[in-house]
This record gives structure tokens, sequence and C-alpha cells, in this order.
């Protein structure tokens, strides 16, 4: 019975820990402390919550910077994915063109942009 109270108590919904870490930085404080969610998880004694709260505090920056500036690779692994399938349909053509055009047929104009080459966001008035 006492795992189950501890997996509640390391589980509260009540505290989702992005959320809470970016919240402190928005304010000035909390810069070191990676807030009470990791808090709870890290004295759960519970294997995987233990882990992802040592990796959520090793990794806090770029989980803020992530949030922050909206980068997320899914859609390059996305799109990664989606070549590799393709070129393994594509294993009997004769030449490398024939699979580059499936490809960009398939997966249609590529445009990947970066933060600063996207138009800036127009704030709601």
């Amino acid at each position: 019975m006492r795992s189950s109270r501890t997996l509640a108590h390391a589980a509260d919904p009540r505290a989702p820990p992005i959320e809470e870490a970016s919240a402190t930085d928005q304010t000035g404080a909390g810069a070191s402390d990676s807030g009470p969610w990791c808090t709870r998880a890290l004295r759960s004694r519970l294997a995987p919550f233990v882990k992802v709260a040592k990796t959520m505090r090793q990794r806090r920056e770029l989980i803020l910077n992530a949030v922050e500036h909206g980068i997320s690779n899914g859609r390059v692994e996305g799109l990664n994915t989606k070549v590799r399938l393709l070129i393994r349909r594509a294993y009997g053509f004769h030449s490398a063109d024939a699979a580059l055009a499936l490809v960009m047929l398939a997966a249609g104009p590529i445009e990947l942009k970066l933060p600063h080459e996207r138009p800036a966001r127009k704030a709601a008035a």
C-alpha cells in the first residue's frame, strides 16, 4: 500500500514540471532550484520518477530554452522517418535520381525555418 501513496505523491497533476519551471524563471526567482515536483519525485524512491527528475534537473536549461524559443526537432524527425521509408520502397530503382524524385514527390517542398528566419509574431492589442 505504501507504493501507491508514494506514486500518488510523486505524480501530482497539480504541478506540471515544465510550466512550473518556466514560471519561476519569468519572475527571476528559482533559477537554481528545479521545483517541488522534482523534489517530490526524488523522494518517492520510484525508479522511473527518480530518473525523470534527475534528467530534468540535469537538462533544465535546455528544457527552458526549448519552451521559450518553441524549437522542436519533431518535424525533422518525422521527415527523416518518411525519407527512410521512401528509400526502403525505392530499393530496386536503377538510379539515385529516381529515388530522390520519389522523396521530393512524397515529401513535397521541404521548408524548415529556424526561429530567427520566421516572421515575428504580432502582439495582441
